[in-house]
């Protein structure tokens, strides 16, 4: 099995060989010729020693493009080609300044847009580097986290239900351990680990039961594996699979704007096509009608469209980030602002995941905890009496089981106790500290021999103990309802009597009462067990005990952010496994209980689900506000019953058995503190604090993104329109040219660049979240949109107009009176459009408003505009380029005049027209109900 030399030991650092047949050894001889420790696993300095001989713990991965392709790239397009043939015909007819100009403005339009998509690739790197696989593992005696990439041969990593196998390991222990190995060796059934060695030395991996492999999940269960290898040498490296989070696919967005670019591109060419064909029967020189339609045609090509908007969702992500949503995939940014229903967990999401055990129902007994949070300061209260707490039998039995069944434990970070692990077990620990019993005592006393773990099927989680009388006893916590229907005895504080249908009823009872006052209720039993307790069935004939009740308080900014839906058309719905009377209450304190118009919503049992035809859960999706005592598949049913409505959904989810539901919405939103690595990897979003807040921000930031690029759409589409109505009108009134081929290059350049990117920008604006969902099937430029284009680019190109006419009448349509003329049109159309980018801000709302100085970067655009175009009639060089002429202060304040008048114009109609009656306004998607 192990050839000469192979074996780790003739190895520095304890250097696996690729060859050796781990699965065939026992883990006791892998831990040996790997020398590491099975329960300490490697000191820290060991494997630091060891990364550096072994590597990484990572795959090769696809990098994105280097700056030069991204550089050289630019140069691949219709518009360049245009641009050279431009500069020939300048060249051939003897103006050579203006063809070397040309030339530089291919360089220039080449630059900015590799900025443009450098920024945006810049951007989706720095999101990737977000995305940090980790694992669980065990050094130097103590468990911890670091990232997968630090793992190294001989590491001890524990698995748990939910995890994704971070390297290739021999299994240590197993406790009902499956993993899905689908992603290597394609079955779609999951696999049980084993810890005996398996005796073929040449299995295939598919039948290698005591190994766990890199890129696969754990599905159920819980264990530890000893690495045995990392990186390219595991079995995914090996067969050369390329595991990367992020995605690169273009969106629908962009292959919307891509799509939109070609097909505006020959409706362009055929216009300047007309124009070139006008302005020769006019009488103008063929080559200098060509340049100027070839001109023309660059300039009115949203060329960088589909860039821009790639920067834009990039740098949306990032904003999304920084208030704690990471967006993993491109498409999910657009979603976001279509979202019409968002289906939250309620545990962490809309609570703050800190559980508090506050009461315990024993027999007739109620039993008050005071103290909150993890610290282990509190009484145990009977009425207004002080309990002693290890003087209750029947309380210290129920304090042992809650601390001993679970697999959480208590820590001390930054002098605050911190529970790792899941947040109820570990309140159930602070419970028992509080009356001395310390976690680390009883499992002295009580050592675990095994454990049945909790699923969504069962409801319940058991394990088995030897006491210090040497028997063996199974500890069980649960549903309410199952243990109640699991258990034929009653603890009391006289001894174990049959529960009657009395006492099962007054537990009944107790259970909805304690549920009334919004607390997560767990039943808590036990069993005693024979030697031979692995033949014995663990899940009936119990003692029940009595009843914990848990308050898990909420988030102070959930309840306004549900407000804050309800405003935006979002429908919020929660989504627990808790009982139906305490998702009751936590809704009426979050205001899910009433939908906006004030009436009663309806909460939904999971026996309700039970049965349901497609027409009944399209009908109870739509009617019910809270669903409770649900099941993961409940949860997957529920969003096609939604998306069955037309409804966009957003659905949370943190376990295993929520991937399914997560990948079938339209925004899978994973937990980022409590959620699962199985989970996230089916999200589409990843909230990193497991607040609610957060995805209402996301849905936020969606809008605003999806906003922004529909401004720049209407600022660049009305500023390039109106380039061309001016040249065009011009040739049909017998007019000369407004505009030369060079000044049109530099408005494509200047005016039309800078407050273009500095709408991509734009912060939020009050309504943003007070409009109704977008509809994601409505066409990018509706009608009415266009409509809005056509008449605000016929506005821009009418002003300009009227300044050259009127500059003609005052200096004359020949010679050195034409070039002002010519440089009135020119500064006039430049101003016009920059203070247009104000009108594009909004279709609706003043652009004097208070947002008005809200906007950097478009002051910033403004100001370096105005400079360079006052630069363009001023520097000598820049006259010889572009043909401009000094104006006169009568010349300025016509310019001025008729570049404002647009803004003006625009500001009247909104106030004259009611709120979105020309405005391409969002509406809630076809077909709902």
């Amino acid at each position: 099995m192990t050839k000469p030399g192979s074996n780790p030991e003739d190895h520095p650092a304890g250097k696996a060989a690729p060859d050796v047949a781990w699965h065939s050894l026992t883990g006791t001889e892998v831990a040996r010729r790997l020398r590491t420790d099975p329960e300490r696993g490697l000191y820290q300095r060991e494997a630091e020693a060891r990364l550096k001989v072994h590597g990484p713990n990572a795959l090769r991965h696809r990098h994105g493009r280097s700056a030069w392709l991204i550089f050289l790239v630019q140069f691949h397009s219709l518009m360049v080609g245009l641009l050279v043939v431009a500069a020939l015909l300048a060249f051939v007819t003897g103006e050579n300044l203006e063809g070397a100009a040309i030339l530089v403005v291919i360089v220039l339009n080449a630059l900015f847009g590799f900025l443009t998509e450098w920024k945006a690739e810049s951007a989706l790197a720095a999101l990737h580097k977000q995305i940090v696989p980790v694992a669980h593992v065990v050094r130097s005696g103590e468990e911890r986290q670091i990232e997968a990439e630090g793992l190294v041969p001989g590491d001890i990593v524990i698995l748990a239900a939910g995890c994704c196998v971070p390297a290739d390991g021999r299994i240590l222990e197993a406790a009902r351990l499956q993993t899905d190995e689908a992603a290597l060796t394609g079955e779609s059934t999951t696999v049980s680990k084993q810890i005996e060695p398996v005796d073929d030395a040449d299995a295939m991996p598919a039948d290698r039961t005591c190994m766990a492999f890199l890129g696969t999940t754990a599905t159920e269960g819980r264990g530890r594996m000893i690495v045995t290898a990392t990186g390219s040498a595991t079995q995914m490296g090996h067969i050369g699979a390329l595991i990367e989070e992020g995605q690169s696919d273009e969106t629908p967005l962009e292959r919307k704007l891509t799509q939109l670019g070609h097909t505006l591109i020959w409706i362009v060419l055929t216009l300047c096509g007309v124009i070139v064909l006008c302005g020769w029967l006019r009488g103008n020189p063929f080559w200098q009608m060509l340049e100027v339609g070839i001109s023309l045609a660059i300039a009115a090509v949203p060329e960088g469209l589909p860039a821009v908007a790639t920067m834009t969702l990039a740098i949306g992500m990032q904003r999304m980030a920084r208030r704690n949503a990471l967006v993993r995939r491109l498409p999910a940014v657009e979603t976001l602002g279509s979202t019409t229903v968002i289906c939250s967990d309620k545990t962490g999401t809309l609570t703050r995941n800190e559980m508090t055990v506050s009461a315990y129902h024993l027999g007739d007994r109620l039993i008050e905890v005071t103290g909150s949070g993890y610290t282990a300061t509190g009484a145990f209260l009977e009425g207004r009496r002080h309990l002693d707490a290890g003087a209750d039998s029947v309380l210290t039995t129920a304090l042992r089981i809650g601390a001993l069944c679970g697999d959480a434990t208590l820590d001390e970070v930054d002098g605050e106790t911190v529970v790792l692990g899941d947040p109820t077990e570990g309140a159930l620990i602070v419970a028992a500290a509080k009356a001395g019993l310390s976690h680390e005592q009883l499992e002295h006393l009580y050592p675990r021999l095994g454990e049945v773990p909790f699923t969504s099927e069962t409801k319940r989680m058991t394990t088995i103990h030897r006491t210090p009388e040497r028997k063996c006893v199974a500890y069980i916590k649960g549903a309410p309802s199952v243990l109640l229907d699991s258990s034929r005895h009653q603890l009391t504080p006289e001894g174990v009597f049959p529960l009657i249908p009395e006492n099962r009823q007054k537990l009944q009872a107790a259970n909805e009462e304690l549920a009334g006052r919004a607390l997560r209720v767990l039943a808590l039993a036990y069993k005693e067990l024979g030697a031979d307790w692995r033949d014995e069935h663990l899940e009936g004939d119990l003692v029940f005990v009595g009843l914990v009740g848990m308050i898990d308080p909420l988030r102070e900014e959930a309840k306004a952010a549900i407000a804050t839906c309800k405003q935006a058309g979002i429908r919020t719905i929660m989504i627990t496994g808790d009982q139906l009377a305490t998702a009751r209450e936590i809704a009426r304190q979050l205001g899910l209980d009433r939908d906006p118009e004030g009436h009663l919503t309806r909460a939904a049992h999971g026996k309700e689900l039970k049965n349901l035809d497609a027409d009944g859960w399209r009908r109870l999706a739509g009617e019910a506000s809270v669903f409770a005592r649900v099941s993961p598949e409940h949860k997957l049913r529920i969003v096609e019953a939604l998306q069955a409505q037309g409804e966009i959904v957003a659905m949370t989810g943190d376990g295993v058995n929520d991937a399914p539901a997560l990948q079938k919405a339209d925004i899978g939103v994973a937990m980022g503190i409590k959620g699962t690595e199985v989970a996230k990897e089916a999200s589409d979003m990843i909230i990193l604090d497991d607040n609610f807040a957060s995805i209402v921000a996301a849905v936020d930031q969606g809008r605003i993104i999806y906003s922004n690029i529909i401004r720049f759409i209407h600022y660049l589409f009305s500023c390039n329109l109106a380039e061309i109505l001016v040249v065009f009108l011009a040739l049909l009134l017998g007019w000369p040219l407004p505009l030369a081929a060079l000044q049109i290059l530099w408005l494509n350049m200047i005016t039309d660049v800078f407050p273009a990117l500095a709408l991509a920008v734009e912060p939020s604006s009050p309504d943003t979240m007070r409009r109704p969902p977008r509809n994601p099937r409505e066409p990018l430029v509706s009608l009415p949109f266009l409509g809005l284009i056509a008449w605000q680019g016929a506005i821009l190109a009418g002003m300009t107009l009227i300044a050259f006419r009127l500059a003609m009448a005052w200096h004359g349509t020949e010679g050195a009176g034409l070039d002002r003329a010519v440089t009135v049109a020119f500064m006039t159309m430049a101003l016009a459009q920059v203070f247009h980018a104000f009108n594009a801000r909004s279709r609706v709302r003043s652009a004097f408003d208070r947002q008005f100085f809200s906007n950097g970067w478009l002051w910033t655009a403004v100001v370096v505009c105005l400079f360079l175009q006052l630069a363009a009639v001023q520097l000598p060089f820049l006259r010889m380029v572009l043909r401009t002429a000094p104006l006169s202060p009568g010349d300025w304040a016509l310019v001025f005049g008729c570049s404002l008048a647009p803004v003006l114009l625009v500001e009247l109609t909104k106030l004259a027209r009611p709120i979105g009656s020309f405005a391409h306004q969002p509406g809630r998607p076809s077909g709902k109900a």
